[in-house]
């Protein structure tokens, strides 16, 4: 059974025992895409709070092991990607294409390709630098990043002018858009190209039930919303289906805004209370909200 379907129907129970009111699919999806990125974004906090526990001898093992479970679920979104050269605000030899679904770089790879292939350098990591320590280190020949130690930077476009070698000219520079581009130094040698690999986190895709409406003898539609998993643009939750529970508390408090109803509101937070209390015991908090 689909999980975002199960979790409608939960939601849709709920809210009807006592009537409380109906969601609409529009109103879910965006409920529910609200809801996985907030889990989602919880599981790193997580990691983190495991990773100290683990330090302080206060986490489990085999099955126990908390740590290792939750790596589980974030490696299922981590990917490598080889990056585009830019072509805006115009083309660079140095800026690379972000794709649009990154949440957080693992690693970085420095390449470069040349026309002879004695002259290609070997796949190299790049080590993230600031955006005021990559002008300062260009400044100097003996920091500035080399193709034995590269770097990148996330930085805005419109410098009026580059430091050190690098490619383009004023207005854009050498330099990228802040979230979409990423730059790589030092700048490729004369008959060479530089190649960028992206090992990266991305965010869990959008969920969306998608549905039909049912018509009546006629051939009118009645209204009524039946789920359609066939439809091209169905997307199912992406989190496991353990975390079912916490994203339709999620929902039953959005939900409970939406209609000004607060006994909703409090029904969601008192079950997702009581949620974290049970995985409490002996254990570190499972999640932060």
């Amino acid at each position: 059974m689909s999980m975002i379907n199960r979790v409608r129907e939960t939601v849709l129970s709920i809210l009807n025992k006592n009537n409380y009111g109906y969601i609409s699919p529009i109103d879910f999806n965006l409920f529910a895409e609200q809801a996985q990125l907030d889990l989602f974004q919880d599981y790193f906090y997580e990691f983190n709070k495991q990773i100290n526990a683990e330090n302080q001898r206060l986490s489990g093992t085999e099955s126990a092991d908390i740590n290792r479970q939750i790596q589980e679920v974030i490696d299922t979104f981590t990917q490598f990607q080889n990056l585009s050269l830019s072509l805006t605000p115009q083309v660079s030899t140095q800026t690379f294409d972000l794709p649009n679904d990154w949440y957080t770089f693992v690693e970085v790879i420095w390449g470069q390709n040349c026309s002879r292939a004695s002259d290609d350098v070997a796949n190299k990591e790049a080590e993230r630098v600031s955006e005021y320590q990559i002008r300062r280190l260009l400044r100097s020949n003996l920091t500035a990043p080399s193709t034995l130690f590269p770097a990148y930077i996330l930085t805005q476009q419109g410098y009026p002018a580059t430091e050190g070698p690098g490619s383009g000219a004023p207005p854009g520079g050498t330099y990228g858009n802040l979230s979409n581009q990423i730059t790589l130094f030092p700048a490729p040698t004369s008959g060479c190209t530089l190649s960028c690999g992206l090992t990266y986190v991305r965010y869990p895709k959008t969920p969306n039930w998608t549905y039909s409406t049912l018509t009546d003898a006629a051939g009118a539609e009645t209204g009524e919303a039946i789920f359609n998993p066939s439809l091209a643009n169905y997307q199912d939750f992406e989190l496991p289906l353990s975390d079912s529970t916490d994203i339709v508390n999620k929902i039953l408090q959005y939900a409970g805004m939406s209609i000004r109803e607060i006994a909703v509101v409090n029904f969601g937070q008192a079950e997702q209370k009581e949620q974290d209390a049970e995985e409490s015991v002996n254990l570190p908090t499972k999640r932060t909200r």
